[in-house]
């Protein structure tokens, strides 16, 4: 167990065991957020071209959603664009069928369209502490170059470890008056 102490000078210890070393563990910023967002629509485009390739996709979207998600040993509150019936995925395994398809009949496999890029217009970060919520529109661009434009908030928390995971992932498309 470790405990993080912070002593007259403002320096963080962490102690285990009975010894301490200087904690290096980098403090959750708006840069670092940036930097998830950037890499997990990274890693959405990088599961399409897998897929289009032939290749192994659903190992592609397994290191994505263990690399990005929380849902080792947390709480990950997620609703994906694209689910109606089943509007929640609160488990790992309904993560992979949103991202590939799977055990839930309404996924197709969100991650394999493919997408080109995704794009981040972020309305605005707010950090306390070890968790951040970010919030505003990413566009997915499809191979023919059109963009689709989804509404998103994510939700991030510094683990103990230091790796900063999705514990919320809201997306939807925009609202479009009737």
């Amino acid at each position: 167990m470790f405990k993080t102490i912070v002593s007259s000078t403002a320096t963080a210890l962490i102690v285990s065991a009975g010894m301490a070393a200087a904690d290096t563990t980098p403090a959750l910023t708006a840069e670092r957020v940036t930097a998830l967002k950037t890499a997990w629509g990274e890693g959405i485009v990088n599961i399409g071209a897998v897929h289009t390739a032939g290749g192994d996709y659903d190992t592609a979207a397994r290191e994505h959603i263990e690399q990005f998600y929380a849902y080792e040993g947390d709480t990950v509150l997620f609703k994906p664009t694209l689910a109606s019936a089943d509007q929640f995925r609160g488990s790992f395994d309904e993560a992979m069928s949103y991202f590939v398809g799977g055990s839930i009949s309404e996924d197709g496999g969100f991650a394999i369209a493919p997408y080109t890029d995704v794009r981040w217009e972020n309305e605005g970060t707010i950090i306390n502490g070890d968790v951040a919520l970010a919030m505003g529109n990413y566009y997915f661009t499809k191979t023919d170059g059109a963009e689709i434009k989804v509404e998103y908030t994510f939700g991030f928390e510094q683990q103990e470890d230091g790796e900063v995971k999705i514990i919320l992932h809201h997306s939807s498309l925009p609202f479009s008056p009737t």
